[in-house]
């Protein structure tokens, strides 16, 4: 049996699958203290259930996800060692961020030193405004990550309490500014993040429950909930994944769909063609900027069911922002689920506090109360519509959309749209009327994140860099340096290398029979010159198993 975990910012959702099959599943709501709801959730799915016959956990949560878009997070300070020639003004954030001299050129070898009295200038700065969390980023650290580790241990004879992230363990691919982004996330969330999986564990063991537990990363992949403690930025995107791998077991084999997930605190937005995610070729975008987060191409847009609604002057107004529940649940705000509760399109809630919400926001403007909600619900519609429409302009340029286009034979938008969370049933027809699209809410819509979660195929990773000249070759996960014996060693070499590595990784893991097609997620080759000649390669890959689902809901595991 496997146990499908979604923690988001409203509801914690839980699936039991047996086979293909939803045995029980569970909606409860998120508390501040979040073990309360990992318990409910738990005990809800796993009545007369034995913990010894859960072959395996997988999560999700949109936390971090809201954390980011909402940017609930402390200020990050961010000391940068960029080498000559870039244009530093790119790389500031918030009047936080110290450049410092000093470069590591592509190789490793340190062509230009830190410099004592910058270093000792910049920390007294962060010393004298009480600095809490600092990223520090080297543009090639991970080809030689001593300027990295050498402000770092400064930084912590200065104060053993302050948190310090290093670029070159984030992110090990070239790029600076993506590696500087990725970092800066990987800081701002590590604590909350390492907070909700401590819960999670404690939960877990409270109930007995000791089989393997994975969370779901950005891609749709997995990786071992412990090791996922230093790379948090990992599963910036796990909630919006995991409602789209949901909506693909719970659709038809080959659909091609618009995904709109509706949560309390924010809206997912994902594209499924012919029955696949589609996958961002770039990576995730955060606030504009890309990071080296591997994703699938989705956009979380920060209004939801529980989004605080607000007179301004003689309009009404849609926040980006949660004050607690809906005004019919008792919390402090109209929301679009009071709206929802007018017009009788939801069962939660008193109808007695919604029709007070609505005649809160009304009666200042002269409007009735179903004319309020008719309003916020044309907001909210109007919000997503338009979300949409600006996310096709960035999905038309995937190569998988082109692909898709050039089968179809003409320039064409999906006339689908498949509508999951808790709030769907009441506003998605109205958002796939807005689009001229056919609207469909699948069975389990409401736990749809907690069923992708479940059925996700676990996935494995290696990271290996040879050096053909010294004739060496590590590989990161394992933490082993081996011997390069053959002659000619190229590309092809290292990725047949990293294959072999990935193999025996599998069958540690025990999961070698799933272990199916190996993705390549990375290829890089740097020629040696010394004396104009080429003395050897650097050569950098990374290989993953395949992503994607074990079964569509309904069908036996095969």
């Amino acid at each position: 049996m496997y146990i499908g975990l979604d923690v988001g910012g409203t509801f914690t959702d839980a699936v039991l699958l047996e086979k293909g099959q939803v045995k029980a599943w569970t909606k409860v709501p998120t508390r501040e203290d979040l073990m309360t709801s990992l318990l409910d959730a738990f005990d809800n799915i796993m009545a007369g259930v034995h913990a010894d016959l859960i072959d395996r956990v997988v999560l999700s949560t949109t936390m971090i996800t809201n954390l980011i878009a909402e940017k609930k997070y402390d200020p990050i300070d961010l000391i940068l060692i960029p080498g000559p020639g870039l244009n530093t003004d790119h790389f500031k954030y918030n009047n936080q961020t110290y450049i410092l001299s000093g470069a590591i050129d592509y190789r490793g070898r340190e062509i230009i030193p830190l410099r004592d009295m910058e270093i000792n200038y910049v920390l007294a700065q962060l010393e004298k405004k009480d600095s809490k969390k600092i990223a520090v980023v080297g543009k090639f650290s991970s080809r030689n990550n001593k300027h990295e580790l050498e402000i770092y241990n400064k930084i912590l004879q200065l104060n053993k309490n302050i948190q310090v992230e290093m670029g070159h363990l984030v992110a090990g691919q070239l790029n600076f500014p993506r590696r500087v982004m990725s970092t800066l996330l990987n800081c701002a969330s590590r604590e909350k993040y390492q907070s909700f999986v401590q819960s999670v564990m404690d939960a877990l063991d409270s109930r007995g429950i000791s089989c393997p537990v994975y969370i779901l990363k950005a891609d749709g992949g997995t990786m071992p909930l412990q090791s996922s403690l230093n790379f948090p930025v990992e599963t910036i995107f796990s909630g919006p994944a995991a409602s789209i791998l949901g909506v693909q077991a719970l659709i038809p084999p080959g659909e091609t769909a618009v995904v709109v997930d509706i949560g309390g605190t924010t809206s997912d937005l994902a594209l499924i063609l012919r029955g696949l995610p589609l996958l961002s070729s770039k990576g995730a975008k955060i606030d504009g900027k890309l990071t080296h987060v591997r994703a699938l191409a989705t956009k979380s847009v920060p209004v939801g069911g529980d989004s605080v609604v607000e007179r301004n002057g003689a309009e009404l107004k849609l926040l980006s922002e949660r004050s607690g529940p809906p005004y019919c649940l008792g919390g402090p705000m109209p929301t679009p689920t009071d709206a929802l509760k007018v017009m009788g399109l939801t069962k939660l809630g008193d109808p007695k506090l919604a029709d007070e919400a609505m005649r809160i926001l009304g009666e200042p403007l002269g409007l009735q109360t179903y004319e309020v909600a008719v309003k916020i619900i044309s907001l909210f519609t109007n919000t997503i519509k338009n979300e949409i429409n600006k996310i096709f302009v960035n999905w038309e340029q995937e190569p998988t959309y082109r692909v898709w286009e050039v089968i179809q034979k003409k320039s064409l938008r999906p006339d689908t749209v498949v509508g999951v969370g808790g709030a769907a049933s009441g506003l998605l027809t109205q958002i796939a009327a807005s689009l001229d699209c056919f609207p469909v809410i699948p069975p389990y819509a409401r736990v749809a994140n907690a069923i992708g979660a479940a059925v996700a195929r676990p996935t494995l990773q290696i990271t290996l860099r040879a050096d053909t000249e010294q004739k060496i070759y590590s590989v990161q996960e394992e933490g082993f340096q081996g011997i390069i014996e053959e002659k000619l060693f190229d590309l092809e070499d290292a990725l047949d290398l990293a294959r072999f590595w990935l193999n025996k990784r599998a069958e540690k893991y025990g999961i070698s029979e799933d272990l199916g097609e190996v993705e390549i997620l990375k290829k890089e080759v740097f020629n040696i010159i010394r004396d104009w000649e080429t003395r050897g390669k650097l050569i950098d890959v990374v290989v993953q198993t395949k992503r994607g689902i074990l079964h569509y809901i309904g069908t036996e595991v095969g």
